[in-house]
């Protein structure tokens, strides 16, 4: 990447800001995703808005890679688990249910590299979670276009727009609508007709959770994969007439190829994390599932500390993956613990849950009685130092257990301090 032109902000923000803590909507100028400048006048306090929590006001070029070099390379393996860090965390789990799965690893600078888990080869639904698989697949896709050129990555992100057309539906998460001349600003779901940059539809995914900017960007990566370096070029009728024509089989094979290797390339196993079904029906009629999904806390926090290392794709893909975990439009259930409240928090959450009828059990949302999959993945680094990676699956039935979730939230942050 060059850094020389990382972050350029227009010098009358440059003149608002002054004095101002910095904070991560001044990736605008990086990405052009619309909702940052939003959060960036609102914070200038040119317009009115929510501010996001102070743990969430670092600038984007003040995060970085906390396992790069020596210290990194001690971890191609995950440890032996520490056994005082163990024992506090066996200590939390005795009083809740018994699907809970942990894994946890204290990187913090000064001390030796810490693990403990619960569970941590046990399989669950990893639900939206599953989509920090298919943001490994958006660069390592991108990579194959454009090997020895970031910035060439990054402007392909932020110039080409999709629509997302029969893809998006059906879905329910609402996505940020901001336009910048106009200062319109509204929340709903993703319509069949929208049409967004890459890089909005990769913070749609992430940042919303939306599980149609999920199925248009690994549709996007079928599209990488199948035209190489032509695809920069390639028309939505292009697009179509591929989907149309390529067998349902070769369409499963290579939908299947482009989220899980990435994962192999980094050492997580099948039976560790992999995804087989794309996030809506409406692609899922046009991409057949291939091989179902598993997620472990093991898979996971292989992942993250892959991450942390710069080795999923190379140090400035998962410099900006990072950046996309931190762009979070609001800390939900882990990540809303008050003890985090102050931490940077790089954070990913999941859910999936099934009802059936049951007598003197009313089914509600996240409270499933077939299955209640709830997930969290964040690496916190607190303003003290301390800085850790963290993972929780968990399968709760008939409760809703995200006060659970923020609850461990605290408990672990106590423990690691």
């Amino acid at each position: 990447m060059s850094y020389r032109a990382l972050f350029l902000i227009p010098a009358f923000f440059l003149v608002l800001f002054a004095g101002r803590e910095h904070y991560p909507i001044d990736g605008y100028e990086e990405t052009g995703i619309e909702r940052l400048l939003r959060l960036q006048r609102i914070m200038g306090g040119e317009i009115e808005g929510e501010k996001p929590p102070p743990g969430a006001q670092r600038s984007i070029s003040d995060i970085t890679l906390n396992l790069l070099g020596s210290r990194g390379d001690t971890l191609q393996a995950i440890p032996s688990p520490d056994l005082e860090l163990q024992k506090s965390v066996n200590a939390i789990f005795p009083s809740l249910d018994e699907s809970y799965s942990v894994a946890l690893l204290d990187i913090t600078k000064g001390r030796p590299i810490r693990y403990a888990h619960r569970k941590q080869t046990s399989g669950y639904q990893p639900g939206s979670v599953g989509k920090l698989a298919v943001l490994a697949a958006i660069f390592s896709e991108l990579e194959r276009i454009y090997p020895n050129s970031f910035d060439k990555r990054q402007e392909l992100l932020r110039s080409r727009e999709v629509q997302g057309g029969r893809w998006v539906v059906p879905n329910e998460h609402e996505v940020p609508i901001y336009n910048p001349e106009t200062g319109f600003y509204a929340r709903r779901a993703v319509r069949e007709d929208d049409r967004f940059s890459l890089y909005e539809w990769t913070d749609h995914m992430i940042s919303v959770s939306s599980n149609a900017a999920a199925s248009v960007m690994w549709r996007e990566c079928i599209l990488m994969r199948a035209f190489g370096k032509q695809y920069p070029a390639v028309t939505e009728v292009e697009a179509e007439d591929f989907f149309k024509k390529t067998p349902k089989k070769e369409l499963a094979e290579m939908a299947s190829s482009v989220v899980n290797a990435p994962l192999r390339d980094i050492g997580i196993k099948e039976d560790e994390w992999r995804l087989g079904r794309l996030f809506t029906h409406g692609a899922a009629a046009i991409v057949p599932p291939s091989g179902g999904s598993i997620g472990t806390t093991l898979g996971l926090m292989k992942y993250l500390i892959a991450m942390e290392r710069g080795k999923i794709v190379d140090q400035e893909s998962s410099l900006e993956m990072k950046r996309v975990m931190y762009l979070t439009d609001r800390r939900i259930r882990y990540a809303a613990s008050p003890a985090l409240t102050n931490a940077a928090v790089y954070f990913k959450s999941g859910s999936l849950y099934k009802c059936v009828p049951e007598e003197g059990f009313k089914c509600g949302k996240y409270m499933g009685n077939v299955y209640n999959y709830m997930n969290s993945v964040a690496i916190v680094e607190q303003p003290d130092g301390r800085t850790y990676l963290v993972v929780l699956l968990s399968n709760v039935l008939r409760k809703n257990s995200s006060a659970d979730h923020y609850t461990l939230a605290s408990r672990i942050d106590k423990l690691v301090k």
